[in-house]
């Protein structure tokens, strides 16, 4: 869920914009209302020096009055390394409302079998279910979710403890190891997440075989 995708006008109007706000009052109105733009972070997934996939995460603010965001993860990969073979499309869809998750969904289409995950707020509690490879998680979370690791692409985590991870139904604890690196364990696997100017750079996921190097591409 892994770019900063920037945009650059000219403004050449700047001398007649209060002019134009006096004589169009509505349509500054409505453009103070437009949410903020859509924020897009695009990287490459590399295993032993070699390109494998892609990631991208976005983080879209939703028009009207509810302070919502809707956050996407998704990756593509495909790796053959002797007799190790993977392939995996994989996305995390986020919804988040006053900065809490309301809505978390994962689909992932694999050489080896389709597998989701859902984590839903009832009101006073999250519905958690994690149907994934060779991992099954079924729980109940009480306390409101705020941080997740799709949230770790568009900034250091700071002083947060933990993230949610939206695949497995739990949470990664995340320390701080250095000056804009974190790392996040979780049952025994740990990742490590490299930041430069509070943008996410580098995130090193540590796999037995070989390690996968998801890499910010500008």
């Amino acid at each position: 869920m892994l770019r900063s995708s920037g945009s650059f006008a000219t403004f050449g109007l700047l001398r007649s914009l209060p002019a134009l706000l006096l004589l169009a009052p509505g349509a500054a109105r409505a453009q103070a209302s437009r949410p903020a733009p859509t924020e897009t972070r695009r990287y490459a997934i590399e295993v032993a020096g070699l390109r494998v996939g892609t990631m991208t995460a976005t983080r879209q603010p939703q028009p009207g009055p509810t302070d919502e965001v809707l956050y996407t993860c998704t990756s593509d990969v495909k790796v053959t390394i002797l007799f190790y073979h993977l392939k995996v499309y994989y996305q995390v869809v986020n919804r988040v409302r006053g900065g809490q998750l309301l809505l978390s969904t994962v689909e992932a289409h694999t050489n080896q079998g389709n597998f989701s995950s859902r984590t839903e707020w009832k009101g006073d509690h999250y519905d958690i279910r994690a149907d994934q490879y060779k991992y099954h998680q079924q729980a109940t979370e009480k306390q409101p979710i705020t941080y997740t690791v799709t949230d770790m692409f568009f900034g250091e985590p700071q002083a947060r403890p933990r993230a949610y991870a939206e695949y497995s139904g739990d949470f990664f604890s995340v320390s701080k190891a250095a000056a804009g690196t974190y790392r996040a364990t979780r049952a025994g696997r740990e990742d490590a997440y490299h930041y430069a100017n509070g943008q996410l750079v580098t995130l090193i996921k540590k796999n037995p075989i070989k390690n996968f190097v998801i890499r910010y591409v500008p």
